[in-house]
């Protein structure tokens, strides 16, 4: 089920491990420069070795990963945690998630589409939330 290797590409072992869901975003990812080793961008073809620490950026999210085991094959997410240790910084661990608790204006339902008076008082309260930021 799990099997080791001693060479193992970068992209392979990302997708096995299941930080991307398919093996060419682990490689665009490595292409685009997103993951890193010791500040350095890492190419797809590089070779991972047990006990490397890696840093993944993947949209607003960052991982920092350090290789315990090598995995050939994509397994069920409880193997694949298995191979990996998350030493990510607590705060950059929930911090792009409060990017996603913006203030959400809404409007009564059935109320139907909004007068141009409304419209002028909905943007002027927009950048009211925008400026006090």
């Amino acid at each position: 089920m799990a099997e080791e290797k001693e060479k193992l590409r970068i992209d392979k072992y990302l997708w096995s491990i299941r930080l991307f869901k398919t093996r060419s975003l682990a490689t665009e990812a490595c292409k685009a420069g997103r993951v890193k080793l010791n500040g350095q961008n890492v190419k797809a073809s590089y070779v991972v070795k047990v006990g490397e620490v890696y840093q993944i950026q993947k949209g607003p999210e960052r991982k920092v990963i350090r290789v315990v085991g090598l995995l050939e094959r994509r397994v069920d997410a409880k193997t694949a945690v298995q191979f990996y240790e998350d030493q990510t910084p607590e705060e950059e661990t929930y911090a792009f998630k409060s990017v996603f608790h913006a203030p959400m204006l809404k409007r009564d339902r059935g109320t139907g589409r909004p007068t141009k008076k409304d419209r002028r008082e909905i943007d002027d309260l927009k950048s009211d939330l925008l400026d006090d930021e």
